[in-house]
């Protein structure tokens, strides 16, 4: 979803043009009611619509989504990304103060960001007048008429180069980028979205241009609307935000995700006194058949913190690390499967044997009937809270919108939570994860060095 997975999506936006509202999180109304309908048509240039009418709140929040995430970088690694923060610094007239200024005037908010399979721009604002047609206007020019300034793009490198600095001084991140090139070798899903040092110094306007051009089409669009919207208004409102957009086309599916032919393992020395343990590799697409066997079982696994048998199993019976998580992340073609964990360095052989042989005996012997049932009761129980403001809905609509999952999703989603088994979970386990053929990558190993003059 909006937000990767650990796959969120944002690439370090400019803060002038998050302007935060001040009302804070905006519940759902109603939360022990029937999930919300979801109504959907197509607007003439051909752009998929979904929308929720909210009556409850005078808000509308708006996400514009796109087939143009990292995946559609090419051989310019971080140009999705860097075509979406160049987005609200210029559009039409308006430079990146006067965008930023529009927004604020009415207390609106917009972002954009990118994960590897979409684009996207979300706008929150105010139902009444003279905010909507603000921000709506304002949205319209940032979506059509983006003006890539050399002097805006400049500005937006040195950002994104300094973040890339930052990140290869962060074990994680240089572990999490390690794992994708691990898994995906090629594949689209393999590069990081922010890019490179050496390509984002390369990009250039006539790329982000062409990117643009290529993919902000309205036949490559989903609007996911939710808000105190009618019908009517809402099919006006999404025919207003794509006139702009030039009808385009779909770009080519994705090519598919191959199974590691073998486990590997890559240490990487860095100086820390922790390291980093990431094993992964290829795990299920979105609206896989196995979906709800495997997000099930993930739970018990290592999806559902401290109650998690990687947390039993690594922190509470053998305090090797504070925190440890396992994760399918779905994408349009094999997401990941991802297992990590962070301990001392002299620790982290130990404390990856624990993680894997934990894998092992789940895949090998599947939970217990009471882990499933005390699973199943921990996620539909919280289900409502995942649906109870118009923010989190809207984030529902823009992946069951992008991935074409069926549109009673959310109707279905505990009955299809309840009706897992367990020999369903062993056997979901058992065709999709393969312990002898994970890529494994440690960072970490090197004791940081001790400065006598500040004592660290």
């Amino acid at each position: 979803m909006y937000v990767d997975a650990r796959h969120a999506l944002g690439q370090g936006r400019s803060r002038r043009s998050i302007v935060l509202l001040g009302v804070g999180l905006l519940l759902w109304v109603g939360l022990a009611q029937a999930t919300p309908e979801i109504q959907s048509w197509s607007t003439s240039k051909g752009a998929r619509v979904l929308f929720v009418a909210a009556h409850e709140i005078p808000m509308l929040d708006i996400k514009v989504v796109f087939d143009a995430g990292s995946a559609r970088d090419g051989d310019r690694p971080g140009l999705a990304s860097m075509t979406a923060a160049m987005l609200d610094e210029g559009a039409g007239d308006w430079d990146a103060d006067a965008l930023a200024d529009r927004l604020e005037g009415v207390g609106a908010s917009l972002a954009a960001g990118v994960d590897r399979d979409m684009s996207a721009v979300a706008l929150r604002t105010l139902i009444r007048e003279p905010a909507l047609e603000t921000a709506i206007e304002t949205l319209e020019g940032v979506l059509s008429r983006p003006s890539f300034e050399a002097d805006a793009l400049e500005r937006v490198r040195r950002n994104r180069l300094t973040g890339l600095r930052q990140q290869e001084e962060s074990p994680s991140s240089v572990a999490q980028k390690a794992l994708y090139r691990a898994i995906y070798g090629e594949h689209p899903y393999a590069a990081d979205p922010s890019g490179t040092p050496e390509s984002i110094s390369a990009v250039t306007r006539q790329d982000l241009q062409s990117f643009h051009a290529r993919y902000y089409v309205a036949a490559n669009a989903l609007v996911a609307m939710v808000g105190d919207l009618t019908r009517a208004e809402a099919e006006a409102l999404a025919e207003r935000i794509t006139a702009g957009l030039p009808v385009g086309e779909r770009p080519a599916a994705l090519p598919e995700v191959v199974d590691l032919a073998e486990g590997s393992l890559d240490p990487i020395a860095f100086p820390s006194t922790q390291t980093s343990v990431l094993a992964g590799q290829p795990g299920m697409r979105r609206g896989d058949p196995d979906y709800f066997s495997l997000y099930v079982g993930n739970h018990i696994l290592g999806g559902s913190g401290l109650v998690s048998l990687l947390m039993e199993e690594i922190r509470e019976r053998r305090g090797l690390s504070y925190s440890t998580y396992s994760a399918f992340l779905p994408l349009a073609r094999r997401g990941p499967f991802i297992l990590a964990l962070q301990t001392r360095n002299d620790q982290a052989e130990e404390a990856r044997a624990v993680l894997l042989g934990t894998l092992e005996r789940f895949i090998a012997e599947g939970p217990s009937e009471e882990e499933l049932a005390a699973a199943k009761k921990n996620l539909t129980g919280g289900f409502p809270l995942r649906i109870a403001s118009n923010g989190d809905i809207i984030q529902y609509l823009a992946v069951i919108g992008f991935y074409r999952l069926p549109l009673d999703y959310l109707d279905r989603f505990n009955a299809r939570v309840e009706s897992v088994s367990v020999e369903q979970i062993r056997d979901a386990f058992a065709r999709h994860v393969h312990p002898d053929r994970l890529a494994i990558v440690t960072v970490g190993g090197q004791p940081q060095r001790v400065s006598l003059a500040s004592g660290r």
